[in-house]
């Protein structure tokens, strides 16, 4: 793969992973397909089990709409073509006793990978965003400031590199990786 060296042998869905942009815009997501990246995302390990993740699902309808218009306008070029948006939260304190939970990102964070890698092999794409008004979520969504919000997620199937926009075609390709030298202190 372009860009990608593996030094070790490593599970082909990691090896084969990147964030494209082209969506194929006439590939719709099934909803089954939807709730079984939630099904994985689930089974992700937690600090206390909490699994303080949660999901706002858009297959189209008011909340695609009310996802798309948090999207910086870079971004909702190419975005507008996903069949699906995900908006990723997280609860920032336990149930059980109400302190805080300094772990929800990180555990929210590998929910999301778990959707990540179930999502590729179910043969779709993502790219997660972080190029989105928080507040304008928070706001559409009537999110309490119980919960972090922390990303958009579009998902669906690869489409034509060629329908993307000149700053964003250029950049359709898998990104390099730092050395393991370069990440170990």
């Amino acid at each position: 793969m372009e860009n990608r060296t593996f030094d070790y042998e490593i599970l082909e869905l990691i090896q084969n992973q990147w964030s494209p942009r082209a969506f194929d815009s006439k590939h719709a997501v099934a909803d089954e397909d939807l709730m079984a990246l939630i099904e994985a995302a689930r089974y992700a390990p937690s600090c206390f089990n909490e699994q303080p993740w949660r999901y706002i699902l858009a297959n189209g309808g008011e909340n695609y709409e009310k996802i798309l218009n948090t999207l910086a306008p870079t971004n909702q070029i190419w975005a507008s073509k996903a069949p699906a948006f995900i908006l990723i939260l997280a609860k920032q304190k336990f149930t059980y006793h109400e302190n805080e939970n300094r772990w929800h990102l990180f555990d929210a964070g590998t929910s999301w990978g778990y959707l990540n890698l179930e999502a590729q092999r179910r043969g779709m794409i993502t790219h997660a965003i972080g190029g989105f008004d928080v507040e304008l979520a928070r706001s559409a969504f009537n999110i309490s400031n119980d919960y972090s919000v922390i990303a958009v997620i579009a998902i669906g199937y690869y489409g034509n590199k060629e329908d993307l926009d000149s700053e964003h075609i250029d950049r359709e390709h898998p990104s390099p990786r730092k050395e393991i030298r370069d990440i170990l202190l």
